[in-house]
């Protein structure tokens, strides 16, 4: 069963690092009924759809890095999850973009500390900064739209192993790790950033040595539900008839 309207997005993740964990598996298996036990049940918050309600399940993780010269460094990692695919689709995009100016001066600041972060549990966002004058943001979505078409396909390369991408402006590699995906990025001179689902939890961390840096990750749930079909002739005559033992005791 998948929550239509979260209460507690936590849950959404855990079924996304579940869905990441059975990628050999055929994606019709992973839309079949699944009994949950009564301390499953207990946990659970919010409404919930059977699996032949869903059109399409995906999750995305992306992080983007730009220096103050312009340049851009960054992946995108999407999974997406249909009954119509024999298994599901997981795809890699690596960015690499020149700036329009110079390569920016090597950062001095030092960031110290911060081990713990990644020893947590459920979601860990994190951002520290030793420079000046940069943004950063970390950020989760959860969406739940209602239609009879899935989205189109996203793009990119399949992940069938560690991807990574150097340049100017620094490194920026997907690793499968640990029953986690990890997006990490070392910008040069700059600072680096990381985001790891999976494992049973999400974490988002940012750290800046330098100046003028612009930082985003994103880790986004998109979930495409069938419209609810009319109400069955026969279901409403069944209901009429229990309402109809109300008064005799039943």
């Amino acid at each position: 069963m998948l929550r239509e309207h979260a209460m507690y997005p936590h849950h959404c993740f855990v079924l996304a690092c579940c869905l990441g964990a059975a990628l050999p598996a055929p994606a019709s298996d992973l839309f079949a009924p699944a009994e949950l036990s009564d301390q499953e049940l207990s946990q659970l918050r919010g409404r919930y759809v059977l699996p032949g309600r869903i059109v399409s399940f995906g999750v995305t993780m992306s992080s983007t890095w730009q220096n103050a010269s312009g340049q851009v460094l960054g992946a995108r990692v999407d999974l997406q999850v249909r009954q119509n695919l024999a298994r599901p689709v997981l795809n890699v995009t690596l960015v690499d973009r020149p700036g329009d100016a110079p390569p920016p001066v090597a950062g001095n600041g030092q960031v110290l500390g911060g081990a713990g972060l990644a020893q947590t549990q459920g979601v860990s966002q994190s951002i520290r900064t030793a420079g000046d004058h940069n943004s950063a943001s970390n950020g989760v979505s959860i969406e739940v739209r209602h239609g009879e078409a899935p989205p189109p396909l996203p793009g990119g390369t399949p992940l069938e192993g560690a991807l990574a991408l150097s340049g100017e402006a620094g490194t920026v590699k997907v690793t499968p790790n640990g029953g986690a995906l990890q997006l990490a990025i070392q910008a040069s001179g700059q600072g680096a950033s990381l985001q790891s689902l999976g494992a049973g939890g999400l974490v988002q961390s940012v750290a800046l040595s330098g100046n003028r840096n612009l930082v985003q990750n994103l880790a986004a749930l998109e979930v495409m539900l069938k419209d609810r079909p009319g109400a069955d002739p026969a279901l409403n005559c069944a209901w009429e008839q229990l309402r109809a033992l109300r008064p005799s005791g039943y």
